[in-house]
């Protein structure tokens, strides 16, 4: 009688398992800093293309508001037709600033505010009034708080901006009631995992 052959034990020895976590741990570590690296690039696209939004709008609306800025004294003689122009740029303005109130006791000290004349054509005479464009940092995002007779807005048009960068920068004494012709305001941003750049905004004044 034939005796049965004995079974034999499946499964790894120690020897093939260890050679197993090493073979993984070689393609596993550099697997992983490829994902890792993939993970970050795609972080960092995201976050210069956030910037560059930003840059964009605010580029736009600063161009605009430094157009159509400039305000004029009607209260003394028009000398050969010509209405004198006031101070139409302010520089570190607190909300009421010189009585054009934009804002509230609360809103914090304005980078640079723009004034310009508009007019209520809905009475007889018509009434001139002040419209007042502040730019002001509320932690790092930079606000455009626009305050009308009729209306206020406020919204961030930039983040990630460094604190102690603006500087604003004009054609000609920026106060002097020789309105510039150019207004600049300047800033560096910096968002995570990305280089810090400089924004450029920069506008031209339409009235002459």
């Amino acid at each position: 009688m034939l005796r049965p052959k004995p079974a034999r034990d499946a499964g790894f020895t120690l020897i093939e398992l260890l050679l197993v976590i090493v073979i993984l741990g070689v393609i596993v570590v550099p697997l992983s800093d490829a994902v890792i690296g993939v993970l970050r690039n795609e972080s960092t696209t995201t976050n210069r293309m956030m910037l560059s939004h930003d840059a964009q709008i605010s580029t736009t609306y600063f161009a605009q508001d430094v157009a159509a800025m400039g305000a004029r004294d009607y209260s003394g003689q028009v000398a050969n037709g010509t209405v004198p122009w006031v101070p139409s740029v302010e520089l570190n303005a607190p909300y009421n600033n010189n009585g054009h109130v934009c804002g509230t006791s609360a809103t914090p000290t304005a980078l640079v505010r723009l004034l310009s004349d508009d007019w209520d054509t809905t009475v007889t005479p018509p009434v001139r009034q002040t419209d007042v464009v502040a730019y002001y940092l509320l932690g790092s995002d930079l606000h455009r708080l626009k305050c009308t007779a009729s209306t206020t807005t406020d919204f961030v048009v930039t983040h990630d901006v460094n604190p102690t960068t603006p500087a604003v920068t004009c054609s000609s004494t920026c106060t002097s009631a020789t309105v510039p012709q150019t207004v600049t305001l300047t800033f560096t941003v910096t968002a995570p995992q990305t280089t810090p750049y400089q924004i450029t905004l920069t506008g031209q004044r339409r009235q002459t």
